[in-house]
C-alpha cells in the first residue's frame, strides 16, 4: 500500500482504487491501494474525511494495511474520490510539531526531557520534567516563535539502526526494526516519529503558550499553533477591545483600570461582609426571641430565597454556639429546594442526620451530615411546611 501522506503530507483529496472491504459490526473496513489518511499514532490522532461521499469514521492500520471505517457500503471500487479533512489534519500537524519545536528548545537551553504529551481537540498539553517560573516559559515562547521565522525545513528520513546511531538520535533504538522513520529540523532536533509535520516551521505561523502548572515530577505547558493560536489572539484581541471601551481606556491603562476596579469591588464587598455581620446578628437575636418552644427548646424555623447557603451557614452556627437552639432551615430557588438542619451540642438526644433523611423524603431529595448538622436538596414541590411539621412531630417524641 502506498502511504501518500509519508510522500506529501498537505494532499487533501486524491483517487483511488478499493481492494478490499470487510464488514464488521454494521460498520465496512475499507482497504485502498493507496492512501492519504494517517492511521494515527506517535500522540497523533487519525484523519477523518470521506471516501465516495460517504464519512470515514475512523482509520487504523493493521498487518502494514491502512483500514478506513465507514458508515456504509462505498457504491463503487474504481476511481473513487477521497477527501481528508484538512482543518483536522492541519490542527493535528501543526500541533505535533509544535511540541517538536517547544520541547527541543527546552531540551536544548535547560537539558530538560520531554514526558508526555497530548494532543487535544481545543489544546495540546506537553509535559516538561522539573519546573519552571513565567520567566523560562516566556523565553522558550520567544525561543519557538524565532525558530519558526527561521522558515527552517523539515526533513524526513528513513533509516537504519546503525545510520540512527551515527545520527545520535536520543531515544531508544533497541526494540525497533531497521526500518526507522527520523524527523529533523535544522540543527534543533532529531527524534523518531511516525506523525505526518508541516514542511517547514514557518507553517506553524506561531507558538503560543496559554498557561503551565505543575503536574507530578514535570511543568504542564498547556499551547496552541498554527490557525487555532491566531483564532484565540483575534479573539482575546477583540475582547481587550471592548474592555478598553468599557473602560473609555487604550490597552496599556486598561490593566490599571480593572486593577483599580477590583479594588474597588474588595472594599464594597469587605464593608457588606461587615453590613452582613450586623445584620445577621439582629435576625439571630430576633430568630431566637420568636422562636416556637418544644420541651425547652427553641425551634426556630426559617426559609429564604434571596441569600446564599454560606450566609444559611453563617446563621446556623451562631444560633446552635447557644444551648438548646434548633435550626431548620430552607432555601428556595425556581424548582429546587436546600435544606440544612442544625442543633446546639448540649442537645445530645437529637440527631439533625437522621431527622434530615427521614423528612426529605417528602421533597424527593437526599442529603446527610452529622448530629449536630445536614444538609441536603430536593424538589419545591409545596411540600416544605409539612415537612417542617414533620420535623416538630419527631422531636417532640423525642
Amino acid at each position: 500500500m502506498e502511504k501518500l501522506f509519508y510522500i506529501d503530507s498537505y494532499i487533501k483529496n486524491f483517487t483511488a482504487e478499493i481492494v478490499e472491504v470487510k464488514e464488521k459490526d454494521d460498520k465496512y473496513h475499507v482497504l485502498l491501494d493507496k492512501t492519504a489518511f494517517y492511521p494515527g499514532g506517535g500522540g497523533q490522532y487519525c484523519d477523518l474525511g470521506t471516501i465516495d461521499n460517504i464519512h470515514v469514521l475512523d482509520v487504523y492500520e493493521e498487518n502494514e494495511k491502512i483500514y478506513h471505517v465507514l458508515e456504509k457500503k462505498p457504491n463503487r471500487i474504481h476511481k473513487v474520490k477521497c477527501e481528508i479533512d484538512w482543518d483536522r489534519r492541519a490542527y493535528g500537524m501543526q500541533h505535533h510539531f509544535g511540541q517538536h519545536v517547544i520541547s527541543a528548545c527546552f531540551n536544548n537551553e535547560y537539558n530538560a526531557k520531554t514526558v508526555g504529551f497530548h494532543l487535544g481537540k481545543d489544546f495540546s498539553t506537553v509535559d516538561i520534567e522539573g519546573f519552571f517560573k513565567e520567566d523560562d516559559i516566556m523565553k522558550i515562547e520567544n525561543m519557538c516563535n524565532e525558530i519558526i521565522r527561521e522558515n527552517i525545513p523539515v526533513e524526513f528520513l528513513n533509516i537504519n539502526k546503525k545510520e540512527a546511531k551515527k545520527l545520535k538520535i536520543k531515544d531508544d533504538l533497541s526494540k525497533l526494526s531497521n526500518n526507522i522513520r527520523v524527523v529533523k529540523f535544522g540543527d534543533y532536533d532529531i527524534n523518531l516519529c511516525c506523525g505526518v509535520h508541516v514542511k517547514n516551521t514557518l507553517d506553524l505561523r506561531v507558538i503560543k503558550i496559554k498557561k503551565f502548572e505543575k503536574y507530578k515530577k514535570a511543568t504542564r505547558i498547556e499551547f496552541l499553533c498554527g490557525t487555532k493560536a491566531i483564532e484565540d489572539m483575534l479573539k482575546r484581541d477583540s475582547y481587550l477591545n471592548k474592555i478598553c471601551k468599557l473602560l473609555s481606556s487604550n490597552e496599556e491603562d486598561a490593566y490599571k483600570g480593572i486593577e483599580n476596579l477590583n479594588n474597588k469591588l474588595n472594599e464594597v464587598n469587605k464593608e457588606n461582609r461587615k453590613l452582613e455581620e450586623i445584620i445577621s446578628n439582629y435576625e439571630v437575636k430576633e430568630m431566637i426571641e420568636d422562636a416556637e418552644k418544644i420541651n425547652n427548646m427553641n425551634i426556630i424555623i426559617k426559609t429564604y430565597e434571596n441569600k446564599t447557603m454560606n450566609y444559611i451557614n453563617k446563621i446556623a452556627n451562631k444560633i446552635t454556639e447557644i444551648d438548646n437552639n434548633v435550626g431548620l432551615f430552607a432555601l428556595i430557588n425556581d424548582d429546587k429546594l436546600n435544606l440544612l438542619f442544625a442543633c446546639s451540642k448540649n442537645l445530645n438526644k437529637l440527631d439533625m442526620n437522621l431527622l434530615l433523611k427521614d423528612s426529605i423524603k417528602l421533597v424527593d431529595g437526599k442529603g446527610g451530615g452529622s448530629k449536630v448538622l445536614a444538609q441536603g436538596g430536593g424538589k419545591n414541590n409545596g411540600n416544605l411546611d409539612s415537612l417542617f411539621d414533620y420535623v416538630k412531630i419527631k422531636i417532640k417524641s423525642i
